[in-house]
């Protein structure tokens, strides 16, 4: 088989949260180029608007809806615009999550449960309706939450943000089980440092010298986690269910959480 063919996503549905900005913006259109209908989901609309109107210059399709992943009934009313305009969502790409750099002891009530909320009960949430829409409807599809290598060991100052990615690997893990048998796959990608417009200035300020902990001596680019999400997204990946895919230039192997 031709790996045009294997990795090919024409017919497929997907939703993309987080798609405004940094690796939800890569995520939808990459799925776009290999033939998805993609919805973009985020709070800013004006950018999802161009993120849409790019896809739709480089010959894809794609749709923008304005939500709040904390918002559940806009995040349904998110997934009903989906199939409306394109079919039952297969493909879901849980992407929205936030940071948090505070330590254990000095970390607010209220920043801990906001990190918890964002990066790990809404990705439980959507990857709970897009399950159900997809039995619903009868169709195999393919769910991806976005991990994190701080999902597998641990860091100073990473407490929140750490839990919660652990959680969403255990949340993966967990629906993969249940669902495997109904032909709906749930894997996890778990980057290491990625470079983004997000973050671009701190990793290459404060943060540059981390490069000196990752095995591959750089940080990732972008276009590093194309192969995993058409992986997980395709057929190439359709007995895969449960995984943990790490991107991270061998930077899980020094974490202080895993020596």
């Amino acid at each position: 088989m031709k790996a045009t063919e294997l990795f090919d996503l024409t017919g497929r549905v997907a939703l993309v949260t987080g798609a405004s900005s940094g690796l939800g913006v890569r995520f939808a259109q990459v799925l776009a180029a290999n033939g998805a209908a993609v919805a973009l989901v985020a709070r800013r609309a004006d950018r999802l608007a161009e993120v849409a109107r790019q896809i739709g210059a480089a010959g894809g399709r794609a749709i923008a809806m304005e939500a709040d992943v904390l918002d559940r009934d806009a995040m349904m009313h998110a997934f009903d615009a989906a199939e409306e305009a394109f079919g039952t969502v297969t493909i879901l790409v849980n992407n929205a999550g936030i940071a948090d750099r505070n330590r254990a002891v000095e970390l607010p009530e209220a920043d801990w449960r906001r990190v918890l909320s964002i990066n790990l009960d809404a990705v439980f949430y959507n990857a709970q309706e897009a399950a159900r829409r997809m039995l619903s409807a009868g169709k195999p599809g393919a769910i991806i939450n976005i991990a994190s290598i701080l999902g597998l060991g641990v860091a100073k100052g990473t407490v929140a943000y750490a839990t919660a990615k652990a959680g969403v690997i255990q949340v993966t893990k967990a629906m993969a089980l249940e669902l495997a048998f109904k032909r709906i796959r749930v894997n996890a990608i778990a980057p290491g440092y990625v470079v983004t417009d997000l973050n671009r200035e701190y990793l290459s300020g404060p943060g540059a010298g981390m490069t000196r902990e990752i095995p591959a001596g750089r940080f990732g680019e972008e276009r590093d986690l194309d192969g995993a999400l058409l992986l997980l997204a395709s057929d190439a990946g359709r007995w895969m269910s449960g995984a943990v895919v790490v991107v991270d230039g061998g930077h899980v192997l020094a974490l202080p959480g895993l020596r």
